[in-house]
């Protein structure tokens, strides 16, 4: 392998891991965004119910509004939970996605320059090669089919998170 090719190799490997982390960032700015948001919602809602609450002379609509408000504060906490579940399941499928991308360009680059080495060699035997050639591809396929059950056991999980919660939105 050639300092060339290692350098190649390097840079592919720092684009990708740049490309992740910028992912990684944004999706923790979406999560940061949404906990502020419903912060400040239920900060201006409880301020509201305060209010009503110092109105209300009988003890039937105090508990009333302290339930009205327990109920709504859980439906935006359980909406808000879905929402980061949502958004961290967008973020493995795309992990695998750029992962798998990685890997595919990643051992094509290094199976080429293999083969150069191999070409190298006194005596080169072509079935080495293409022996290592066929592993790769088997482990290629392999975290292909990993990636892809991965992201539909989260798909179901986040279908589950909403069946449960429609539910609760009739109420």
């Amino acid at each position: 392998m050639k300092n060339e090719q290692l350098g190649e190799l390097h840079r592919k490997n720092m684009e990708a891991a740049m490309r992740l982390a910028q992912l990684s960032i944004e999706n923790s700015q979406k999560i940061m965004a949404l906990q502020s948001e419903l912060a400040r919602e239920l900060f201006q809602e409880s301020v509201a119910i305060a209010k009503a609450q110092t109105g209300a002379e009988d003890p039937q609509k105090l508990m009333n509004l302290r339930a009205k408000y327990a109920q709504e504060t859980a439906q935006k906490m359980m909406e808000s939970a879905q929402k980061i579940a949502e958004i961290g399941n967008e973020a493995r499928v795309e992990f695998s996605r750029l992962l798998t991308e990685q890997l595919a360009s990643g051992s094509h680059d290094l199976m080429d320059s293999f083969q150069a080495f191999f070409k190298s060699l006194p005596g080169h035997n072509p079935n080495v090669a293409e022996a290592m050639q066929q592993a790769m591809e088997r482990a290629n396929n392999a975290f292909e089919q990993i990636a892809q059950v991965s992201s539909n056991a989260f798909g179901n999980m986040a279908d589950i998170a909403k069946s449960s919660m429609s539910p609760a939105k009739g109420k």
